[in-house]
């Protein structure tokens, strides 16, 4: 089997899109991004109803019709229906990839990618650490070179801060946020630190103004969301990483940097969280921040990487000339 069209599947949300692109990029492929939106009774009933299966992409989301591509990489719930419809509708010849537990068992698809922290297991199962995503050392090279002139006159160590927000499992308060951003701005301080700066939508802009005027008067740069992002720039010319522990997607990819990289508490958290965070800080990538900036050595987190050699692992083994992977 020659892969030389590839799906990325997902209901739109970027978490969850990035760590697709992230496998497909490291497979060589560009592929094409469809966002689906499910029929209500599918949308209601995902990942459990599998009848009807080419019905369930409603008109709001990208269309899935042949042709068919010889790979599917997709994530979440909304996602299933539609993958599994590939699969049939191509008579098993697309290769269908499922980053995240699915719920339902994993061998409808070829493939299930979960990070250690999830329990699912399976002959047709692989683990990561993380979660997968797009660094790799060229992208940031890039980034640095096109961001590079502005951010060196920030002095060092230069220190990317990644700001999440709430969500299921955590919250973020403007008390907590005007605290995390007094201990920055003390540990800035001492350390003479260059701050990189960016929120995500989820900090919520009272938190950002928090967050502002806090910093004001610091040498630092606080994107303000127009423009040439700069999140891989920040990673790039980063000597350490400040990430707060909300998102599994920001931690994985300050930590595939090979950076050192302190995760800021927020208030609230999950068995899954709580799991995820013992795995990286028991393997030495990760410390708590504790308001001042350590320096430690590990291997970088290439998630993407190792998802896409055990794809070409498994289509190798299927026949002699499977898993060539045509550009």
């Amino acid at each position: 089997m020659q892969l030389d069209s590839a799906w990325v599947v997902t209901d739109g949300k970027a978490g969850m899109e990035v760590q697709c692109l992230g496998v497909a990029e490291a497979l060589g492929l560009a592929p094409v991004v469809k966002r689906v939106a499910l029929r209500p009774l599918w949308r209601l009933l995902s990942p459990y109803i599998r009848f009807r299966l080419s019905r369930a992409a409603g008109p709001g989301g990208d269309r899935v019709e042949p042709p068919w591509p010889d790979i599917v990489i997709a994530t979440g719930r909304q996602s299933i229906a539609p993958a599994l419809a590939v699969k049939r509708g191509s008579g098993r010849r697309s290769y269908l990839v499922q980053l995240q537990n699915p719920v339902i068992d994993p061998h409808h698809f070829d493939l299930v990618a979960v990070p250690q922290h999830d329990r699912l297991r399976g002959d047709n199962v692989v683990t990561t650490i993380g979660a997968p995503n797009r660094v790799t050392e060229s992208r940031l090279n890039e980034a640095a070179a096109r961001h590079g002139a502005r951010l060196s006159a920030l002095p060092r160590p230069r220190v990317a801060v990644l700001i999440g927000g709430g969500n299921s499992a955590y919250r973020l308060t403007s008390e907590r946020m005007g605290a995390i951003a007094a201990d920055i701005a003390a540990m800035a301080g001492r350390e003479g630190a260059g701050l990189m700066v960016t929120a995500s939508r989820r900090t919520g802009p009272e938190n950002e103004a928090v967050l502002r005027a806090q910093l004001d008067g610091l040498p630092a740069e606080i994107w303000d969301g127009a423009g040439d992002n700069p999140y891989f720039a920040y990673l790039a010319l980063a000597d350490a990483v400040l990430v707060t522990g909300d998102s599994i997607n920001m931690v994985s990819e300050a930590a595939s940097t090979g950076k050192p990289v302190h995760v800021i508490d927020l208030e609230g958290g999950s068995p899954k969280f709580a799991r995820f965070h013992e795995n990286l800080r028991t393997a030495n990538v990760t410390r708590p921040f504790a308001g001042r900036l350590e320096t430690w050595t590990y291997r970088p987190l290439d998630d993407a990487a190792k998802v896409a050699g055990e794809i070409r692992r498994r289509l190798a083994a299927r026949s002699p000339e499977a898993g060539a992977i045509h550009n």
